[in-house]
């Protein structure tokens, strides 16, 4: 369908060399666009190039830390001067599991670092051309964490929940100039990370299973269609929205756990 086709789109993703990420970009590159990735770790880079590559998709990578600031205005600009760049993909993130009063102000600012303040400035780097041509499409990886809160996470949610008002802010700044900025805020996904306490019996597995009203994790490939849709011209009139890909979960109380 029309509304949905990207080709002769690029699309940067940052942080897609596995996972959700990697998912979101694929979706992207089957909807015909061309993509560009990003890693921290050059052979996990050349890894996923390879896997893209495979499957016939028009697709290259950079070496960036998001956090780095000056290597980001190195390499957004780099890139900009090459190729426009039509979609943004905001996907970079890292998680701490450590309790609030055990977390120290440098690991706090680790992960707002990565989760936050770059994604406005990667945000703010590859705007200034979409604001000169007067199109493009910014999309922030949120998180139920930017609504919910829970045990362990709380510079995750911090970040999470930044995220989605730097979202609206941005919208709101942006949107006179044709630039629809949105979240994708994903529940809890089957990855290579979650498989450990995806095992039935696990507390957790069992826990999610039960609050999620759709009955289980979701699937990676979910997330594609939801990529897709704030990526074309099917949400030009839609901004500063976040949209929950979480089977439900942010709908509902819960139920006990011997209900069925």
């Amino acid at each position: 369908m029309k509304l949905f086709d990207l080709s002769g789109k690029t699309a940067f993703v940052s942080g897609a060399t596995h996972g959700l990420g990697m998912a979101m970009a694929t979706g992207l590159a089957e909807a015909g666009a061309s993509i560009i990735i990003s890693s921290t770790s050059s052979k996990k880079l050349n890894q996923a190039l390879a896997d893209y590559k495979s499957k016939g998709f028009d697709v290259s990578g950079v070496v960036l830390d998001v956090t780095e600031d000056e290597q980001v205005a190195t390499v957004t600009s780099k890139i900009l001067a090459e190729r426009q760049i039509d979609i943004l993909v905001n996907n970079a993130g890292i998680i701490k599991r450590i309790p609030a009063l055990e977390m120290s102000p440098n690991e706090f600012r680790e992960v707002t670092d990565v989760h936050l303040t770059a994604s406005f400035h990667m945000a703010q780097q590859f705007a200034k051309p979409m604001v000169a041509r007067q199109s493009g499409k910014i999309i922030n990886i949120c998180s139920v964490m930017s609504e919910l809160g829970r045990n362990t996470v709380t510079a995750y949610a911090a970040a999470k929940g930044g995220l989605k008002m730097l979202t609206r802010n941005l919208a709101t700044e942006w949107a006179k100039h044709n630039i629809q900025v949105n979240g994708i805020g994903p529940g809890y996904f089957a990855t290579s990370q979650t498989e450990p306490i995806r095992v039935n019996g696990h507390p957790f597995n069992d826990f999610i299973v039960n609050r999620t009203p759709a009955g289980r994790w979701g699937k990676t490939d979910d997330l594609k269609g939801t990529a897709v849709f704030l990526a074309s011209a099917a949400s030009d009139f839609i901004n500063g929205q976040i949209i929950y890909v979480d089977g439900g979960i942010l709908a509902t109380i819960g139920k006990p756990s011997n209900e069925n």
